[in-house]
């Protein structure tokens, strides 16, 4: 059993398909969404325990559990071509996110949201040297883990290969690259690759993009945050297409 913490979060969860095997709430809380989560509760027969605050601490894992902790099972990860087999469903092009190392759980999940709300298809992370679907991940992410399709793959640089032979453009975001995001053609079936909060891309993956797009910088820092960065590319092909 995983940990699902946080009022929307928790909401998210019940209205997709993991099944809820327990949901703690913190004695006297109150409130709409409090309200809302116990109806649901009630709808899917889920036991309820209140307990006290300290109680519920000490089962955090995000330190940010707003009153609300759900045990749930591991969400389903998906491949690749799962991701592109929705797109097709959908009948719309491919629109991918994938994340080189990306470490930092809040990065993580903040991309995870953008990309939802953004009308992503689907994420692909590395399962080594990334972060993985933990409680902080699926907090930050404000529950868009529910809805949009996660690939967890043993080697990007195989993966976007496998990717541009089923027709996706591969851009990688990078400081050094020639063209500016916005004026990079973006309306097609598209990869976006967001690199390492350190390091940016490695070599390889550089080298496996078919081109490199940056953000122009004005100020003495050298980058972004990688979410803000993803953010602001990811919303540039959602502008394109529109």
């Amino acid at each position: 059993m995983v940990k699902v913490e946080g009022r929307n979060p928790v909401i998210e969860l019940m209205k997709g398909q993991r099944k809820v095997s327990k949901l703690f709430l913190q004695q006297g809380i109150k409130g709409d969404k409090i309200e809302l989560i116990q109806k649901k509760a009630r709808e899917k027969n889920i036991r309820i325990d209140w307990v006290d605050k300290s109680s519920l601490n000490n089962l955090s894992k995000t330190d940010s559990h707003q009153g609300v902790v759900a045990l749930t099972e591991k969400i389903e990860l998906y491949t690749p071509q799962d991701i592109l087999e929705e797109a097709k469903k959908k009948n719309e092009l491919p629109f991918v996110i994938i994340l080189d190392q990306i470490q930092d759980p809040h990065n993580f999940g903040a991309i995870i949201r953008t990309a939802y709300a953004a009308g992503a298809h689907g994420l692909i992370f590395p399962k080594d040297r990334s972060a993985g679907v933990t409680p902080v991940v699926e907090k930050t992410s404000a529950g868009a883990v529910e809805h949009i399709m996660l690939s967890r793959v043993s080697n990007i640089n195989y993966t976007i290969r496998d990717l541009k032979e089923a027709g996706l453009w591969i851009a990688g975001t990078d400081i050094n690259g020639k063209s500016l995001y916005f004026n990079q053609d973006l309306k097609g079936p598209i990869g976006i690759v967001i690199g390492n909060e350190g390091q940016g891309l490695r070599r390889l993956v550089t080298e496996n993009c078919d081109f490199l797009i940056k953000i122009p910088m004005k100020g003495k820092l050298a980058s972004l945050n990688a979410s803000v960065a993803s953010g602001i590319v990811i919303y540039e092909v959602l502008r394109q297409r529109r």
